[in-house]
């Protein structure tokens, strides 16, 4: 009983606080514990006296314990709900990011990191199929958008805190940032772990949105040979993206200061352009799929991503690395979005779990051989230039792999053809 009296008394349904906790989330497990790792770069080079590979290998060692994570997940989920399972995973984040603050070799920065990796699949895998078991089809991908502007949240945060808290202890700044975005992230656990729910039913609700016109068959796993097809080319989809918007990701503040000549304080607020940029990325992005399909928006995102580490790669200058930035912002968390609900779409709930892990393990793969082999290639060449032009490259055949997937009607559609067929 005690679970539904919040729901009864809320003005609005419980599922926009699952959608609200779950931005807060990815606030913590990815904005900050993933993406501040760019602000923070610069600091641990010069503290710890790091070349670009072992930069790249730091990045990768993260990668690779969320490709653990990936892999365990789903086995996980059989025997632990996802709120308990967030949970744990957001407070393993936080105790190992305050282990990288007090880290004075290579070796245990990299193991944290890695646990701060692993932490980061048992949070994000759990939440995404968390937010298709609380929204139907037709609001699927806005509500998944609204979810993934938390990573744009703490892609602001970090890009205005770090650099303030360089200025206030210098050297060790990049110290100070790692415990207060270890705090922040235990916070955030404390919170997930009051205000999650595994399932509308838990407080007597209905999923939002128009029910599905062949909702009973989304609960039937969709084999053969066509499903396996559809996977392959997603999981693709997945390894580009996963690839290249690490490497831009890990390494464009580095750039700006060692490249272009900025200063700290002004790369930080361009990466905080990113952030909120971002924000809007996958709210964007992720109903404009809801209209015109997943095939359609993913590949309308990897064009734009395209462009972005094209114009960065050339070294155009000052206002093509602006653009550079506002169109990498505008696209990056919408690749999650669309493919969250793209999975849903294409192969039904009843397979949603071990097909987004699947394409997770693609997706973190890409993630863990990218920032290392860009870390290399600048390391040779004394440029990132190659790793961006190599990405524009990996996102453009992303692209035509998205447009080899069949047709997939849109949310919006399914939803229209249900309310002719139910006469509503």
């Amino acid at each position: 009983m005690s679970h539904t009296i919040p729901s009864q008394r809320l003005p609005f349904h419980y599922g926009w606080l699952i959608v609200t906790s779950g931005a807060l989330v990815l606030f913590a497990c990815f904005g900050l514990a993933r993406y501040a790792y760019a602000m923070l770069l610069p600091g641990m080079q010069t503290g710890l006296g790091l070349p670009y590979d072992r930069l790249g290998l730091i990045g990768t060692a993260n990668f690779s314990g969320y490709l653990v994570s990936v892999l365990l997940a789903p086995r996980v989920l059989r025997h632990l709900r996802p709120r308990p399972l967030i949970g744990c995973g957001l407070l393993l984040i936080g105790l190992a990011l305050l282990g990288i603050a007090g880290s004075t070799a290579f070796w245990q920065v990299a193991l944290f990191y890695t646990l701060a990796g692993l932490g980061g699949g048992f949070a994000n895998i759990p939440l995404m199929l968390l937010v298709t078991y609380w929204f139907h089809r037709a609001r699927r991908g806005t509500a998944l958008g609204l979810v993934l502007s938390g990573n744009g949240a703490g892609i602001v945060l970090s890009g205005l805190l770090i650099p303030f808290l360089n200025r206030l202890y210098g050297v060790q700044g990049w110290r100070a940032g790692w415990l207060v975005l270890g705090g922040c992230c235990l916070a955030v656990a404390g919170a997930a772990a009051l205000l999650l729910r595994n399932s509308p039913a838990e407080l007597g609700l209905e999923p939002i949105g128009q029910p599905d016109v062949c909702s009973p068959e989304q609960f039937v796993s969709h084999e053969g040979r066509q499903s396996g097809l559809i996977l392959v080319l997603l999981g693709l989809v997945y390894l580009a993206f996963g690839a290249t918007f690490m490497i831009y990701g890990t390494f464009i503040v580095t750039s700006m200061v060692r490249e272009y000549g900025l200063s700290e304080g002004l790369a930080g607020r361009y990466w905080s352009w990113v952030g909120i940029c971002s924000m809007f990325s996958g709210i964007i992005f992720g109903g404009l799929s809801d209209r015109i399909g997943r095939k359609g928006g993913l590949a309308l995102v990897l064009l734009v991503q395209t462009v972005a580490y094209l114009l960065v790669g050339l070294k155009l200058g000052g206002p093509w690395l602006v653009l550079s930035i506002v169109l990498y912002g505008l696209a990056v968390f919408a690749i999650p979005t669309i493919m969250t609900a793209a999975i849903a779409d294409y192969l039904g709930l009843a397979r949603a779990a071990s097909a987004f892990a699947t394409v997770t393990l693609f997706f973190a793969a890409g993630q863990v051989a990218g920032p290392g082999l860009a870390g290399m290639l600048a390391r040779a060449s004394g440029s990132f230039s190659y790793a961006y032009l190599v990405s524009a490259c990996l996102t453009l055949l992303a692209c035509v792999a998205a447009l080899a997937l069949p047709h997939c009607g849109s949310g919006r559609a399914v939803a229209g053809k249900a309310e002719q067929q139910t006469g509503h």
